[in-house]
Formats: C-alpha cells, structure tokens, sequence
C-alpha cells in the first residue's frame, strides 16, 4: 500500500498534522499503537488550550480524532516496527502490513518515567499526576508532594505553591537534590517542605488519593504521610527507537533534533511534538504538527498552501 507521507503517533501532533497534510492535498496514513491520544488522553482536565475553559483529555483527543479522520486514514492499534530509507521512499513495516511512503513523520511523543510502585496506576487521574502545569489548578487549598530531585521536579513544586496549594512537599530519595541550587533556594523561600532520603513504597487512597507510605533510605523505618495529589517528576522516556533506526540526530537526554520547519538531519523525516522536547503543551504539539505536515511539502512535490 502507498501513501504520501506516514505519521508515526497519533496524539496531538498527529492529528494536528494530519489534519493539516490532508487539506493541503496529501495522502497521508496516521499509525498509532494504541487508540491514540498520546499522553493528552490521561489528562483528567485541560483548562490552557485556547477555546475551551475545561476539558477533559479524553474529550479533547476524541474531537481531534474525529477532525482528523475526514483528512487522513487513521490506523489505530498498528504499530510501526521498523522504517527503512530507501532512494526516493520509505518502507514501513507494521503489524499488519508494509507501506511505501514518501516521507515520514515523527510524532511518537514520550513516556513518563513511572515509581512502579502499588496504588500508582490505580490512582492515576485520582490524585496521582505527571504533570503539574496540567493538574496542579484542581488541587488549590490541598496538600501536595512532588516525587523527584531535579530541576523539573523543584519548578513543578514552586508552580504548585503559586497556584494556591495549601501544603508542598518535595519527596527525594538521595541526601541531596540534582536541582539547581537557585530553584532549590526559591523552592525553601516559598515554604515547600523538603523530605530528604525517602523513598516512596505506596500510593493509599480509596476513591482518591490519601497518603503515602515512604521508607528512610537511611533508617528504613516507614511513615505515612497524609496526602491530596502527588506529581510525579522522575523524567520522561524518549519513545526514540523508530528515530534510531533511522540515524536520526538525537539531543544527549534522546529527543529528536529539529530545525524551524520540523526537519530532521534525514531528508523526508520530520517530528513534530514530545519527542523534541520542550513544553510538552497540547498547543505546542498541535502547531509542530502543522509546521511538519506542510514542511513536508517540499520533498513530495506539492505546493505550500500558506
């Protein structure tokens, strides 16, 4: 089967591309392994993305889905296994067929790096979060903890307190923070609490969250802490395997490299979203999205429509 240009991930800069390649008169497939959403999916409420006050993730995704769907083929729950360079195309190999395309495109987002610990997927969207800049509004006047060290985790924190959270912990399992010494000077100066070598054993809740069970990495003696919300901020994991394949220039933390128009250092691969790096907003997404669907132009023979 052919198609003009494949686009790998279909969250918000999926659909967003697919969107826009398909109005500007390219045949374009959209691939996902899953349903599609990317992480915008999980996000209980969305209340930053221009025309809607609130929204859930779900809701958000689904009408991005059906947007997209009149422009591009969507093919849910088939996942790409491997993508080849060849002179003048690309093979793409799924699990269920192989496709020629004439240019691809990366939309394949990120992970959040998880505690793996019990409670954490059973509470996810009941007070356990990835991200503070998402969720943090909806728990004003409630007792926080955010799960890292590092700068993300410490500006996640000072985020958290600006938005009126009664209580801010910041949980580390090691004797010293990774973050800079300037966040880690704000973040005292705001009052958040800093719990030093501790590990997080449990999430404990029942409709929602309540507590955590953590372990002193020093004593091992256990405690609860009561608990509304917990962010946590260990990192993201770069979904960057189809990009390796491809010898696709990566930045050290694993993010694809691109220019101003989405162009990788591989002519006919662009990426578009997460995997770039970032905000990691929904709005960002959507417009690399745009700007990769229409760069892609340029290697498929089409006119730029803008």
């Amino acid at each position: 089967m052919e198609y003009e240009l494949a686009v790998i991930g279909a969250g918000p800069a999926g659909f967003s591309a697919g969107i826009y390649a398909g109005r500007a008169g390219i045949n374009t497939v959209v691939f996902d392994k899953g349903n599609g959403g990317g992480l915008a999916a999980i996000a209980p409420n969305i209340e930053n993305y221009a025309g809607f006050e609130s929204i859930t993730g779900v809701e958000l995704v689904e009408k991005m889905r059906k947007h997209a769907e009149k422009y591009s083929d969507l093919h849910m729950y088939e996942e790409v296994i491997s993508i080849k360079k060849n002179n003048k195309d690309f093979t793409i190999e799924t699990t269920n067929d192989k496709y020629k395309v004439g240019a691809v495109l990366l939309a394949v987002g990120t992970d959040h790096r998880k505690l793996d610990v019990p409670g954490e997927k059973e509470f996810t969207g009941r007070g356990v979060s990835y991200c503070a800049t998402c969720d943090g509004f909806f728990f004003k006047g409630k007792n926080v903890a955010v799960i890292g060290g590092g700068n993300t985790a410490l500006i996640e924190s000072i985020y958290l307190k600006q938005v009126g959270c009664k209580t801010v912990y910041v949980i580390h399992r090691r004797d010293k923070l990774r973050a800079e010494k300037a966040y880690e000077d704000e973040a005292v100066e705001k009052g958040i609490q800093i719990l030093f070598n501790k590990i997080v054993k449990q999430i404990n809740g029942d409709e929602l969250v309540k507590s955590l069970t953590l372990k002193d990495a020093k004593t091992n003696e256990e405690l609860e802490l009561p608990i509304d919300g917990i962010f946590v901020s260990i990192g993201v994991i770069p979904q960057n395997e189809l990009a390796k394949q491809l010898k696709v220039k990566l930045t050290d933390q694993g993010y694809i490299i691109v220019d101003p128009q989405m162009r990788t250092n591989i002519r006919g691969v662009y990426a578009a979203g997460d995997i770039t790096g970032g905000l990691r907003q929904v709005v960002t997404a959507v417009a690399e999205g745009a700007i990769a669907a229409l760069s892609s132009t340029e290697v498929l023979g089409k006119s730029y429509p803008y």
